[in-house]
């Protein structure tokens, strides 16, 4: 027992310092390429940082035939992030983190929803009706996919469209992304060398995933939900904490909301290397609730950034960041329950 749980702490070391270095280069590249703005937490750096949720999938699903701890670790994971809000809002001196970002992020936010949304109605309907697919893929992966994409071309758009914010951000980026010293095909090779990095440790995290399950006579979804979770949005973490310290508090914030987005059409992906049968096909139904909490989470932060309030509490968190933490242990504790 001790021995996986230094296996795990090992694996998570790695994962923290190589995911802090892919989202670095990858936040060089976007610089040397002329990408900005709020895209660049919502589409670079956040697939950058869901590294590990991509490639636990591919250990999961085509070494350990575990599809189940896959997807348990994708909610899981956007569970964490929204819960990383919350830990922003604390360390955001004055007022409340989402009473001073664009309407952007309430954009990214609420377009979030729509691959979460389907993957949890794909995984409902597989459970009672004949399940469709093409080539050995889920419609609903298909679908998560295209919901992906449509989202991502509205978010451009919309800020393309606000010149003022677009100003704004990056101004940030300047300060964030100002990397004279470091030439465009350096950034590259070590992008691919920390993201191969991040690729070996995401497989073997998924074997210990597989042990923990095992060994604790816990469910899959449960394993993936809270430890992998855990695990691969270390790096969203280190990278949002680090921007906020420097002042960069929209892309802090877009890079966790860009990860919700993206990380729901990691499925996909696991569905093109689960040739057993379409993904959605084998999931268990216990997702669903978890899909539920992220989707509650995520409301929670929506209602934050409508409303916007002007002062936190005495614990120095505002009051959505509570109820982020009070529904998120609300659902590990149901999760564990169910596992």
């Amino acid at each position: 027992m001790i021995l996986i749980w230094l296996k795990f702490a090992v694996c998570v070391v790695i994962i923290l310092f190589s995911g802090k270095r892919v989202a670095k280069y990858g936040d060089i590249i976007a610089e040397k390429t002329g990408l900005g703005g709020l895209w660049i937490g919502v589409v670079l750096v956040a697939v950058a940082t869901s590294l590990p949720e991509i490639f636990t999938g591919v250990g999961s699903t085509v070494f350990m035939n575990a599809p189940d701890l896959t997807v348990g670790n994708l909610f899981g994971a956007n569970t964490y992030n929204l819960l990383n809000i919350s830990l922003l809002d604390f360390l955001h001196k004055g007022s409340p983190l989402l009473s001073s970002i664009s309407a952007g992020q309430l954009l990214t936010a609420g377009l979030s929803l729509i691959p979460l949304l389907i993957a949890s109605i794909g995984i409902f309907l597989s459970m009672r009706l004949p399940q469709p697919s093409f080539m050995n893929i889920s419609l609903y992966s298909i679908l998560i996919l295209i919901g992906y994409l449509v989202a991502i071309k509205v978010i451009f758009k919309f800020e393309k469209g606000r010149q003022q914010i677009t100003k704004e951000l990056n101004k940030e980026e300047e300060i964030l992304f100002k990397y004279n010293d470091i030439p465009l095909k350096k950034a590259c090779i070590l992008y691919v060398i920390f993201a191969i990095i991040i690729a070996g440790a995401g497989i073997w995290l998924a074997y210990i995933g597989a042990e923990l399950a095992q060994l604790l006579g816990l469910g899959q979804n449960f394993v993936g939900s809270l430890f992998l979770g855990f695990a691969t949005t270390l790096p969203e973490m280190t990278v949002s904490i680090a921007a906020l310290r420097i002042g960069a508090k929209e892309l802090a914030v877009a890079n966790m909301l860009g990860s919700n987005l993206f990380n729901m059409c990691i499925i996909f992906i696991n569905d093109i290397m689960y040739r057993r049968a379409p993904i959605f096909s084998v999931l268990s139904e216990k997702h669903i609730f978890t899909g539920f909490i992220v989707m509650l989470m995520t409301a929670i932060v929506c209602i934050g950034m409508i409303l916007k309030p002007k002062n936190k509490t005495k614990l120095g968190l505002s009051n959505y960041a509570i109820w982020l933490i009070l529904v998120f242990i609300l659902g590990a504790y149901i999760n564990f329950i169910l596992g």
